[in-house]
């Protein structure tokens, strides 16, 4: 695996402040049934890393005193956690909204039978990941099967009342180092050709960038094109976009407790910087004030303002 931190100087990114916290992102650790070519998490079946109950506490802690608008479970996959349900519902109970980064094919794991009705009877919003309407390419990028589990997954919620009454969002890749292309046009696609194919309904599309870190920003030494496609970050830059790129908003924890700006600066471990301290677990963010506090910014940042912009929530444009 290639370092890119080291690579991330170049070109300088504007600096930034934090604004008022909306949204608390958790990582619950790196395990998954799947190994995508573009995870920025480096994700898998062999991984083990999982948060310990006590961090899982201070994650319920810290939601309700921070009042956060909404709880966003990632990983791997989180809901291989074992107290994946538990902490749904516990934050439920605060009336905080819960968002469950789900990739589909979990649907259908041994254990997980119950899953979907879980997420429907707590009212969890789904965004799923489904990087193309296509079986080839999402096979290509995901392993083969995942495109005809995935339409199962996304049928079975369809007839739980996500796509309609409940939320579910997909969430689009490039296959490789472009921008994604335009985030309406390629909904209107994807809700056709899903439709017509599958009887499939959704919400809305969200079109992320890849981001050149971990597994993909590796592949992308190993091939020559990292400075190429930095290049194209750069120069699509959009200064408009920093206004609304996610980090303002949001405070990112890992499996181990610890704070960061973004999920993006979590797998660089580049922490959130507050007092001065190398690192700062979230429970000793309880009760602070982190608005205009500075965020930690490298080259690897203009992912989220090229073009339209990506962010955890889709373009920004």
């Amino acid at each position: 695996m290639h370092a890119t931190l080291p690579l991330m100087r170049h070109y300088g990114f504007p600096a930034l402040r934090r604004a008022r916290l909306e949204t608390l992102q958790v990582n619950l650790g790196y395990k998954c049934n799947q190994s995508c070519v573009h995870c920025h998490v480096n994700a898998g079946p062999s991984r083990t890393e999982m948060m310990p109950r006590e961090v899982v506490s201070d994650v319920i802690t810290f939601a309700g005193v921070a009042a956060v608008r909404a709880l966003d479970i990632t990983g791997g996959a989180p809901e291989l956690h074992p107290q994946f349900r538990e902490l749904v519902a516990r934050i439920r109970a605060l009336g905080i909204h819960v968002i469950d980064r789900c990739n589909l094919t979990i649907l259908e794991e041994p254990g997980q039978e119950d899953l979907a009705a879980f997420l429907k009877e707590h009212r969890v919003e789904i965004i799923a990941s489904l990087p193309c309407y296509s079986e080839e390419l999402v096979d290509r990028q995901r392993g083969k099967g995942v495109y005809e589990k995935s339409v199962r997954a996304l049928q079975r919620l369809n007839a739980l009342g996500y796509g309609t009454e409940l939320p579910l969002n997909l969430v689009y890749n490039p296959q490789g180092p472009s921008l994604p292309p335009p985030q309406a046009e390629l909904e209107a696609q994807y809700k056709r050709m899903l439709a017509e194919r599958h009887g499939i309904v959704f919400h809305r599309l969200y079109t992320l960038a890849n981001m050149p870190i971990q597994r993909f920003g590796s592949m992308l030494v190993s091939k020559g094109q990292f400075n190429e496609y930095m290049r194209l970050l750069h120069e699509a830059h959009r200064e408009e976009n920093l206004e609304t790129v996610m980090c303002r908003t949001l405070v990112s924890v890992d499996w181990q407790g610890y704070a960061y700006d973004c999920d993006f600066n979590q797998m660089l471990a580049l922490p959130l910087q507050v007092g001065g301290k190398k690192r700062v677990r979230l429970a000793e963010l309880v009760g602070r004030e982190l608005a205009g506090n500075p965020i930690a910014v490298r080259d690897h940042c203009y992912g989220c303002t090229a073009g339209q912009g990506s962010s955890c929530g889709g373009a920004l444009a």
